[in-house]
């Protein structure tokens, strides 16, 4: 019995997509829950704190110009940064409070 021998190759199959696809998304939930979240949670509390400005909080601007808050307008403050000297500033330039700030290095010095 002469019957030829038909090699069959077996052809290399596709690999899967779906591992990269799930690696993909892994990823973007990480960076969203590591880097995007806490930057918009972080903003929107920067924003909630500005819109709450009131007359004799201590805040930092963002040059680092430190004061205390004498007057708030719609889209301004009047800063008290010493004695008799004030200084107009866009609530937008009013970095963070800095009551706080100033409360712990007084306990600290205590």
């Amino acid at each position: 019995m002469n019957m030829p021998f038909i090699l069959l190759q077996a052809t290399p199959g596709q690999p899967s997509s779906m591992p990269t696809i799930i690696m993909m998304v892994l990823l973007f939930v990480v960076f969203y829950f590591f880097m995007i979240r806490p930057q918009q949670k972080k903003a929107k509390d920067a924003k909630k704190f500005r819109e709450n400005l009131q007359k004799g909080t201590r805040v930092v601007s963002i040059g680092g110009i430190h004061g205390k808050v004498v007057e708030v307008n719609d889209k301004t403050a009047l800063l008290e940064v010493a004695d008799g000297v004030r200084i107009r500033f866009e609530k937008s330039a009013i970095a963070m409070d800095n009551t706080m700030q100033l409360n712990e290095e007084t306990a600290k010095t205590a």
